[in-house]
């Protein structure tokens, strides 16, 4: 028990002192101007977005920008009436096209990407957004200062998440805490490390960038493409990562159901699908997050004092998280029940992959090599 318990000790130790300060839950961007207003596009792919996409892009062709600005939305093969919604908000701002046929080896969503940022022109900025953002009106100026200022290729923004019901109370500020544990905000921002990744709500890329790295054809395949673009971007580029304060997801998840499908959609994909990754993962997850408590319940002399400590640890790194979504601080000493519900939900992703049902996604299967 006590090797474990200093074990445990020891990767929080890591965690808090070297591990990036992920815990800080920043940075975050206020309110700005650019210096220059260079032509920007909006690419908006949709796919049965109809309860969502009039508010998202009501927010968008709403934007307080200088410069030139248009939207180009993409109709992916809505059922629902997506398309016709949008094209109610006809415009010299907005374009709406009907998606074409996704070819082979192609994500349904970057396909859809694809297409808007071909038709999007010459502009010098392209901002990827979802259908499901809601954006204030100083948001794209905002993303544009800081890429202006600082000589950026592409910047991104982790918008708000719906934090309303029981279960995003319980789960979503959860999400983005082990977001920032996997990808550390400073180290992403930092360009002599090799940590990269983005935030598919708001990713602001420069067209030269998508160029040189072959444009959307280069991630064409990836599930987790906001990691795989920013990946290639920062190999050549200079890239930044933080949270919005200027854009939210209107994107509801009612039931604690409809978060695990959110996480078991790409979790074992995460892993490469590797089941020694993943048997390596649910280790790491159990000593990390479930032998501190285990200990400092159940353990006698000095590994439940250092399995209390670790505890301690843990929870007070939740704190920062939970102030940024309201939430009460009383929600961290849980965090390792939280954690076991996303340890669970990745063992579901890959038994969803070993009964050769792949990841499913907006009424789309990617199963084998399209996965």
């Amino acid at each position: 028990m006590t090797v474990l318990a200093v074990l445990s000790l020891a990767i929080w130790a890591y965690l808090l002192g070297l591990h990036g300060k992920f815990w800080r839950s920043g940075p975050q961007l206020p309110p700005g101007r650019p210096p220059a207003a260079p032509a920007v596009a909006i690419v908006v792919p949709a796919r049965d977005e109809a309860s969502l996409i009039g508010r998202s892009l009501a927010s968008l062709l709403a934007q307080d920008y200088a410069g030139a600005l248009r939207v180009v939305l993409v109709d992916d093969g809505s059922g629902d009436g997506t398309g016709d919604i949008a094209r109610r908000f006809a415009g010299p701002r907005l374009t709406v096209l009907d998606g074409r046929p996704r070819p082979a080896g192609w994500s349904g969503k970057l396909w859809a990407v694809a297409q808007g940022v071909a038709a999007a022109g010459d502009a010098e900025l392209v901002l990827l957004t979802d259908a499901d953002i809601e954006h204030y009106p100083r948001h794209v100026a905002t993303l544009v200062a800081q890429a202006e200022r600082h000589g950026l290729d592409l910047v991104s923004e982790m918008v708000a998440l719906n934090c309303e019901s029981l279960a995003e109370r319980a789960f979503v500020p959860a999400f983005v805490f082990f977001f920032q544990l996997l990808y550390p905000f400073a180290w992403v921002n930092d360009p002599l490390r090799a940590t990269a990744a983005a935030a598919g709500g708001t990713i602001l890329v420069r067209r030269r960038a998508l160029e040189r790295i072959g444009g959307i054809e280069a991630v064409r395949g990836a599930l987790i493409d906001d990691v795989a673009l920013a990946a290639a971007v920062k190999r050549g580029g200079r890239i930044w990562l933080g949270h919005s304060g200027l854009a939210r997801s209107i994107r509801p998840y009612p039931a604690a159901a409809d978060i695990w499908r959110m996480v078991a959609r790409t979790a074992y994909v995460q892993l490469r699908r590797s089941p020694v990754l993943l048997v390596l993962c649910i280790f790491g997850m159990a000593l990390t997050w479930l032998v501190p408590p285990a200990l400092a319940l159940f353990g006698h002399g000095a590994a439940r004092w250092i399995g209390l400590l670790a505890w301690t640890g843990a929870a007070a790194s939740y704190l920062p998280t939970l102030r940024r979504f309201g939430s009460s601080p009383l929600w961290a000493p849980f965090l390792p029940l939280v954690a076991v519900f996303y340890m669970a939900a990745t063992v579901g992703s890959a038994l969803n992959h070993a009964r050769g049902r792949g990841v499913v996604w907006k009424s789309r299967a990617y199963r084998g090599a399209d996965a």
